[in-house]
């Protein structure tokens, strides 16, 4: 779960090889943004995420800002980090790693349960996105590193 997806292309390519090399990847975005320009600039990411196989979902009620990442009933991290250039690169954000906790199972449930009341993106739904929405993505693509 991420409020923001801002990917750089080494971040994007490793979304899409582990889909396309079998793991489920599944994401959860706002279904309503609080920054207009962070969200049309996530949706022109999808296109390219879903045909690799990644699954992405918005969140139906509205804002969904937790930064969460779990894996193989293992692995989680919950933290401040969010899936953006400033977030990994340039800003001090803070995250747990946890592993082989008994909390992991909570967090995923939570995942699961967040993912219930989410509607997921296909190439239909993004078809059918606003011609605003898709060239205000595009135009501020060239700006995401600022972002």
């Amino acid at each position: 779960m991420t409020p923001y997806l801002i990917l750089d292309g080494e971040l994007e390519a490793a979304l899409k090889y582990a889909a396309l090399r079998g793991v489920n990847v599944r994401l959860i975005l706002p279904g309503i943004p609080d920054k207009k320009l962070a969200y049309s600039l996530a949706k022109t990411h999808y296109r390219s995420l879903i045909s690799a196989g990644v699954k992405i979902y918005e969140y139906t009620p509205g804002f969904v800002h937790a930064k969460v990442f779990v894996s193989d009933d293992k692995k989680a991290v919950v933290g401040t980090i969010n899936l953006d250039y400033r977030s990994l690169y340039h800003h001090f954000e803070c995250a747990t790693y946890m592993y082989k906790t008994s909390c992991i199972s909570e967090i995923e449930k939570d995942f699961l349960y967040t993912m219930s009341k989410c509607c997921e993106v296909t190439p239909e739904t993004i078809g059918k996105e606003k011609l605003s929405m898709k060239i205000t993505g595009i135009v501020t693509k060239s700006l995401a590193p600022l972002l």
